[in-house]
């Protein structure tokens, strides 16, 4: 009669061993993953590099906006000691003229610091430029685009669209300027010209560090900031750039110009990931549409859409294809 009994118990304790082994399994990995991620905080492309000599590269790719991120990641290659130049690859159209103002200064104090050279593979407009001027020299491809130096601010205007279905936006507000141009109803004279004004600063500024940094006489910058791009051949002529190449080039400059010893490795530096640069939004937008959840994709692609706009909010320094400049 106890043979049943015992039997009970033996798979009882068979049940137990399993659970047992999963937990020991579930924590050795979990131990494994915490030692992995310790390591590649010390190790790592954003940590202390292995504490070797190396030049370092950081990619400046897409619209700029000055994102704290990106701040953070040149003020820790300034702090490093392992990094003993950089190289800054740009690769970029430009985007919000404050963004490129704040990329411009972190760029300006990383060079007090260490020898850096902007790698222009195949666009550095508008705020792309201005991020290459913070560097102590351009390098680029012969088919590289620079320039398009200028500002503008661009918005709809949805008055006449409104008129058509007969809906007219009402407001009360303290003076005529607050909150214009709206896009609900015709741009006054005294709004444009306010704007104008805002451009025109900002434009100024602009041109004055353009002719700063690259030792222009008041000639030469009017031929280059009439907002047009040009090539790379064409900026060497036009004093745009210093040197026509890519990496190799920037490394000789290095050498033999900054005293880097020769054969350092170049290793990457890279920002940490966040949603909207992953595209994770744009994506579960469309799984959600696949899957037949028509308002989860929908909210999906409105915070996806408004992460965009957020960031071109304002004056912009920007070109596009097709586009104004």
């Amino acid at each position: 009669m106890a043979a049943p009994f015992f039997a009970e118990y033996l798979a009882e304790r068979r049940i137990l061993r399993r659970k047992l082994s999963y937990w020991r399994i579930a924590a050795i990995a979990a131990l494994i993953l915490a030692a992995s991620a310790v390591g590649f905080r010390l190790l790592g492309p954003n940590g202390a590099m292995g504490f070797t000599p190396h030049i370092a590269r950081l990619a400046i790719e897409g619209v700029i906006t000055g994102d704290r991120e990106t701040l953070k990641l040149i003020q820790k290659i300034e702090d490093s000691k392992a990094a003993e130049a950089v190289l800054i690859s740009i690769d970029s159209p430009g985007g919000t003229t404050a963004g490129a103002e704040r990329l411009y200064d972190a760029i300006r104090r990383l060079s007090a610091k260490k020898p850096t050279v902007a790698v222009v593979g195949s666009l550095a407009a508008s705020g792309g430029y201005i991020a290459a001027l913070g560097t102590g020299r351009i390098v680029a491809l012969g088919n590289a685009l620079v320039g398009s130096i200028g500002v503008l601010v661009q918005y709809p205007n949805f008055a006449k669209l409104l008129d058509m279905v007969g809906v007219k936006m009402e407001d009360v507000k303290s003076s005529p300027l607050k909150a214009s141009p709206n896009g609900f109803e015709p741009t006054s004279p005294e709004a444009r010209a306010a704007l104008a004004a805002l451009v025109g600063d900002s434009f100024t500024w602009f041109k004055a560090l353009v002719k700063e940094r690259r030792n222009m006489t008041s000639e030469q910058l009017e031929v280059v900031a009439d907002g047009r791009v040009f090539t790379g051949r064409q900026g060497m002529e036009l004093h745009l750039v210093d040197r026509l190449g890519g990496e190799r080039e920037a490394i000789d400059w290095l050498e033999q110009e900054k005293n880097i010893p020769k054969g350092l490795p170049v290793r990457d530096w890279k920002q940490e990931r966040t949603l909207e640069r992953l595209g994770i939004l744009s994506f579960s937008a469309r799984a959600a549409e696949f899957l037949g959840l028509g308002g989860l994709s929908c909210a999906l692609d409105h915070a996806a859409n408004a992460a965009q706009e957020r960031i071109l909010d304002g004056l912009v320094s920007i070109w596009q294809v097709g586009g104004a400049n």
